[in-house]
Formats: structure tokens, sequence, C-alpha cells
């Protein structure tokens, strides 16, 4: 069993899900039916009663079409100088793994940087992803591979891969223990999160 899931995360979880669900203009009701999951645990959900464990989570992603960073994201002003302490930053749990957000969430600059902790036999899955920018990978531990234009890049603590973003590209971390990496995507569109695309961790796939 790994330890991920037990890091703290400092966000309402059940106000962003009500936000989220407002904003949609979906009813309690309609969100239950679509997640398989019912209006009473919904509603303790919202009012901060409960905590939804990773899978609830994962499946009212899918019935509000959103990504799961979306339950945990923050809406603050845009710096151009975004200091984050360690005890601060935000932590998304994902099925096999963990997102870090290091502060793109508050830069005024199209950059976004954050740690993946990812266990094993863990993966972005069978598709390819491509999106806008420039991504920059560097392995903290354990082994990553990944494969970028049909290229594989087998990648252990210490190695760096970068590469323009819009080529096809996947991960897996083909064990035998958990893995880490920094990743930074730059200068990507300016309408978008490239940061969510790498939220979806499935297990290995690759």
């Amino acid at each position: 069993m790994t330890t991920i899931s037990k890091r703290k995360v400092a966000v309402d979880v059940g106000a962003r899900l009500k936000q989220l669900r407002e904003d949609r203009r979906v009813s309690m009701r309609t969100l239950a039916k679509n997640s398989s999951l019912s209006a009473n645990a919904l509603s303790m959900i919202e009012r901060g009663l409960t905590s939804p464990s990773v899978s609830t989570l994962t499946k009212l992603a899918g019935a509000l079409e959103v990504p799961i960073t979306a339950f945990f994201r923050r809406e603050p002003d845009r710096q151009k100088v975004v200091f984050r302490q360690s005890v601060d930053r935000v932590r998304v749990p994902m099925q096999h793994g963990l997102w870090e957000d290091l502060g793109g969430d508050c830069f005024s600059e199209r950059m976004e940087a954050f740690i993946m902790t990812l266990d094993k036999e863990s993966s972005s899955g069978l598709h390819a992803m491509t999106h806008s920018g420039s991504e920059f990978v560097f392995v903290l531990s354990g082994q990553l591979s990944y494969e970028v234009d049909g290229q594989q890049y087998e990648m252990l603590a210490g190695d760096s891969l970068m590469f323009a973003a819009n080529l096809k590209h996947r991960w897996c971390n083909p064990g035998p223990g958990a893995a880490t990496a920094l990743i930074s995507i730059a200068t990507f569109d300016e309408d978008e999160r490239p940061g969510e695309y790498h939220t979806a961790v499935r297990d290995h796939e690759i």
C-alpha cells in the first residue's frame, strides 16, 4: 500500500465541488445520477461533513467533465513573484499518485511547475497527449519511461528531458517502486492549463 494518499491536502474540496456544480448549473440529483453516488453523500461532501476518497473524486470529475485538480484549484490574484513554502503547497491525490503544485496557479506568466509522485506500474494512459508550450522533466527518485514522438527515454534519478509539448508524449513508471519527478511547462497558450493533462494517472498501459 502506498503512503501517497496520506499527505495532507489543505483545500476545502466540498466548497469547490459545490462551486463547480453550481457554475455548470447541475443539480445535486443530476450529479448523483451521473456519478453513481447518492445525493445524500454529495450533500455531506459539500457541507464538509465527510471527506471524499480519490475514487469518489474521480467519479465526480468525470460526471462534471473537469480534471481532478479542479477540486483543489485556487483562483488567487496572479503575481509576478511567487514564493510558496512547502506547508502551503496544494497537494492533489490521484488514483495512483500525487500531484503537487509549485506556484503556477498564482504566477502571472505562462509557466507551471509541479511535482508528481507515481505509484509503480502507473502511467498516463494508452493514448499520447499533446499541448502547447515546452516541457521539462527532471526525475528526483525512482525511474520513469517517457515516450516522445515515438522515441522511448528510460529515465533514472538525476536524468532530465526537455521537448516541444506539441509532440505526442506519454509516460509510465515501470517500477519497482514509486517515482517522483519535477515537471515544468512554459510558453503554453494563455487559455490552457497544461499541468492538468498530467493528472489522469492510470494503471500501466505503455
